[in-house]
C-alpha cells in the first residue's frame, strides 16, 4: 500500500494518507494533486475539523558514495530513500584554482593579488559543506511533507591517529561536518544520535542483514539500517513493512566559468557553463511532443539538450524552446525501485 503526503491550506504537514483515498479526495475536489521534486502530493481545500498527528522519526544513514533515509511512524513506513552524495565537489575546487593560477601566469594585464579574505575565519572546506549541505535539503525537503517529530542519525566516527590529542579530531572534515550538520538539523527538529555499534545491534536483534555491496540500489544496501534507527525511536514493527525505494540522484550544474580549459579552433576559448538555458532554468520537468517527460540540460545554437529523468542519458541536443511545456524545478532526479524493477 503506497501512501500519500498531505499539506493543508497553509502547506502545513499532515499524517500521509493511502493512495485510493487520495484519488477519491482529488476526485471529489476535496483536494489538489501536485508534485513536490518526485513525490506526488495532495493539497486539502476545506478547513480541518481537527488534526491527529502521530509521532513521525526519519532515520538516517550516512555514507560517503549512498545514503539512506526513512520517514516511519509506529504504524506504516512512509518513503524509504536512497540518494548519491555529492562528490564532484573537491575536483572542482581544484580545476578553478588551476584556472586561477594559469590567468595569473598570462602576460595581460590583471588586478593586483588580494589578501586572503578567508584567513583566520571559522568556515567548512567547500567539498565537506557541499556533502553535508545536501543530506540538509533532503531533510528540509522531507520536513515540508511529513510532520516529523524527530531525526535519529547514526554518529559515524572518524579515524585519527593512534595516541593522539584531542585537538587532533577537530581537523577532520567529517567530525567538523557532522557537527555542523547536527546543529543546523536540530533547528528542524530534535536529534537522536546513534552509534554504529548500536545500530548493528538494533540490526542484529530483528534478525535483518545488510548488503555488503554499499552502491547497490537494494534495500538491504542503506534502507535497512535508516529503518532499523527509525523504527527504534517510534516503534511498532518488527520486520519492514516497507522496502521500495526511491533514488535520489542530484544533478550536476557546471557554473559559469570564463572559458574552457583547452583552445578552441583558432585560439579563441568559448564560454562554459551557467544555471540558464534559453531562460529555462537547468535542471527543470518539462513535457516535450517526442521525448515525453524529461529535464533540461544545456542550451547551443538556439537549441536545448533534454535528459532522461531515469537514467540521466541525453536525449537530443536538437530541442526547440517552443516545443517545451514547464511543468517544475528540479535539482535532481528520482525513481522508484520495488523488487526487481525500476521505474519513474
Amino acid at each position: 500500500m503506497q501512501f500519500v503526503p498531505v499539506v493543508d491550506q497553509n502547506q502545513k504537514p499532515l499524517m500521509p494518507t493511502t493512495s485510493a483515498r487520495a484519488r477519491r479526495w482529488i476526485a471529489s475536489g476535496k483536494a489538489t494533486g501536485f508534485w513536490k521534486k518526485g513525490v506526488f502530493c495532495v493539497r486539502l481545500n476545506v478547513e480541518l475539523s481537527k488534526r491527529n498527528l502521530q509521532r513521525i522519526a526519519v532515520g538516517i544513514d550516512p555514507g560517503s558514495k549512498r545514503e539512506g533515509f526513512t520517514v516511519k511512524s509506529q504504524s506504516h513506513t512512509y518513503l524509504n530513500l536512497q540518494t548519491y552524495a555529492v562528490d564532484w565537489v573537491k575536483d572542482a575546487v581544484e580545476t578553478r584554482r588551476n584556472m586561477r593560477r594559469a590567468r595569473r601566469y598570462r602576460k595581460t594585464p590583471c588586478r593586483q593579488n588580494r589578501s586572503n579574505r578567508l584567513a583566520n575565519k571559522s568556515r567548512l572546506a567547500p567539498s565537506t559543506k557541499a556533502r553535508w549541505q545536501w543530506k540538509l535539503r533532503i531533510c528540509w525537503w522531507l520536513e515540508k511533507m511529513f510532520p516529523i517529530t524527530c531525526f535519529v542519525v547514526e554518529d559515524i566516527k572518524a579515524r585519527t591517529w593512534k595516541n593522539s590529542k584531542k585537538w587532533n579530531r577537530s581537523f577532520s572534515p567529517l567530525e567538523v561536518g557532522k557537527e555542523w550538520f547536527h546543529q543546523q538539523l536540530n533547528r528542524v527538529a530534535p536529534v537522536e544520535l546513534k552509534q554504529g555499534l548500536e545500530t548493528s545491534e538494533l540490526r542484529d536483534s530483528l534478525g535483518l542483514k545488510k548488503a555488503k555491496n554499499k552502491l547497490s540500489d537494494k534495500f538491504e544496501a542503506h534502507c535497512v539500517d535508516s529503518w532499523v534507527l527509525a523504527n527504534w525511536y517510534v516503534g511498532g514493527h518488527t520486520q519492514p513493512d516497507n522496502t521500495s525505494l526511491l533514488i535520489v540522484i542530484p544533478l550536476r550544474f557546471h557554473r559559469r566559468q570564463l572559458h574552457r580549459l583547452e583552445h578552441a579552433r583558432g585560439g579563441v576559448r568559448s564560454s562554459y557553463g551557467g544555471t540558464m538555458s534559453l531562460g529555462f532554468k537547468r535542471g527543470s520537468i518539462v513535457q516535450h511532443p517526442k521525448f515525453g517527460l524529461s529535464y533540461l540540460g544545456g542550451s547551443s545554437k538556439g537549441r536545448i539538450s533534454l535528459h532522461s529523468i531515469l537514467t540521466g542519458k541525453r536525449l537530443t541536443q536538437n530541442a526547440k524552446k517552443e516545443e517545451l511545456k514547464f511543468l517544475a524545478y528540479n535539482s535532481w532526479r528520482t525513481a522508484v525501485k520495488t523488487r526487481g524493477c525500476v521505474r519513474k
